[in-house]
């Protein structure tokens, strides 16, 4: 008896005393550096999950504008293109020779034009006057033979066929003076307005025939409409193709989308930009994130669902490929059941092991100016990305460890430093997935619980 109380008290010493260097050591190093967050509120809804495939968010199948034999084809299936990148090239000798000759036309068609604008040179001009003097000096000298011979006539010294033939010269070169001065009147006024608007249409027009060539031309270059993937090949190397066949389909998948089928009973409560979470079957362990872009408001009559498409952001592969594929299954989480206020902190705060969840709140002391940490058990709720709903003795915008929790005790000094953690921007939770039927047009069955 005597030697166990000897070892029992002996035990008590060494307890007593690691007690006493732990409290020292524990004052000596002073407050814990600690990392804090605030506790926020929030409306979460819990969301349904909806079964839904991927698709292409634009589907093309490019055919040819024109008729012609293909000379290249540039793409293979599955290669990746850019807008207006060409996909085929078809032969183009032919209008080319057509757009030379275009091209000769409207170059003749300007030089009549411009020959019209330009007006008479400066030689005709003087040719055309030195034309009108000559007629005025043969009128002028015909008018003067005619004075003449009536002045013998009426001394009876001439006949009248002389008189007669006279003034027949006179006439004759009076009426030339006067087209000779009209002609000069009408090289001096240059050609008429409507002569000038006449040749400015044909070479409009030639010009307008280059540029039906030139798109003819440009058609014989088939080009992708937009950025993304060759799917299917329709044509090849030295085919014949007519107008309207088809050479390729390209489809773009980035930004890709789902399309979902919702039940009626939900569509009410869904609106566009509403976020949704995505899980594709075929990439475990990855969630997406996109935002409702199109509710059509036409339902399935068998069914009872309308489609809703959920765009969202493709990444790439290491290789460059998209990772999202149209075809593959996916689920689609949509927040359509009534919101609930909550409180959410990050998932980092919880301090599990115990009996309960606990979280440890930052207090702070108005008389010593200090900051002490106090535990405060919790329940844990729907979780959010790296947040979660919790319950517990807590208020929005407390302050929560994050990060040095694990080394902490009830009542611990500590010095806090805040965290940079994004708030979540969704508010969809986990829910089961509804699977639409044929034929129903009953409401679908309750959630279940939130996990």
């Amino acid at each position: 008896m005597p030697a166990l109380w000897t070892r029992f008290s002996a035990l008590f010493v060494c307890l007593a005393t690691m007690l006493f260097w732990s409290s020292t050591v524990s004052a000596q190093m002073g407050p814990v550096k600690v990392t804090v967050v605030e506790v926020i509120e929030r409306d979460l809804a819990s969301g349904r999950a909806f079964v839904g495939t991927v698709e292409a968010r634009r589907h093309s199948s490019v055919g040819s504008a024109v008729s012609g034999r293909v000379e290249e084809f540039l793409v293979n299936e599955g290669e990746a293109v850019t807008k207006d990148q060409p996909l085929a090239k078809l032969k183009t000798r032919n209008i080319e020779i057509q757009i030379d000759a275009a091209k000769a036309e409207f170059q003749l068609r300007q030089h009549e034009l411009q020959e019209l604008k330009n007006g008479a040179r400066k030689e005709e001009k003087l040719e055309s006057e030195a034309r009108m003097k000559a007629a005025d000096a043969a009128k002028k000298l015909a008018s003067a033979k005619l004075l003449r011979v009536k002045g013998l006539i009426e001394r009876n010294a001439a006949t009248r066929e002389e008189i007669e033939d006279v003034s027949g010269i006179s006439e004759t070169a009076t009426a030339m003076h006067l087209a000779a001065k009209a002609a000069y009147d009408l090289v001096i006024a240059g050609p008429r307005p409507e002569r000038i608007d006449q040749a400015q249409a044909r070479a409009d027009a030639a010009k307008e025939e280059i540029n039906r060539l030139e798109d003819i031309l440009e058609k014989h270059t088939i080009r992708a409409p937009f950025d993304g993937y060759v799917v299917a090949e329709h044509t090849e190397e030295g085919q014949w193709i007519e107008s309207g066949k088809l050479v390729a389909d390209i489809v773009q998948v980035n930004p890709i989308e789902v399309r979902v089928a919702v039940q009626e009973s939900y569509v009410p409560r869904l609106s566009l930009k509403m976020l949704a979470k995505i899980d594709v079957e075929a990439i475990p362990g990855q969630t997406f994130e996109g935002t409702v872009t199109a509710i059509v408001p036409k339902a399935d009559e068998k069914s009872r669902t309308f489609p809703v498409r959920v765009t969202l952001k493709n990444p790439q592969q290491a290789d460059g490929t998209p990772l999202l594929k149209p075809g593959m299954f996916a689920k689609v989480e949509l927040p359509v059941d009534q919101k609930n206020h909550v409180l959410l902190v990050p998932k980092d705060s919880l301090v599990l092991g115990g009996s309960k969840p606990l979280i440890y709140v930052v207090v702070f002391d108005d008389k010593t100016k200090k900051k002490t940490v106090r535990p405060v058990p919790v329940q844990m709720g729907i979780s959010l990305n790296s947040w979660i709903e919790v319950t517990g003795e807590l208020k929005a915008a407390q302050e929560v460890v994050v990060e040095g929790n694990e080394r902490l005790r009830p009542g611990a000094e500590v010095v806090t430093e805040a965290a940079k953690i994004q708030p979540p921007k969704s508010t969809v939770s986990k829910s089961r997935t509804l699977i639409p039927t044929e034929s129903s047009s009953e409401a679908p069955p309750a959630a279940s619980p939130a996990e």
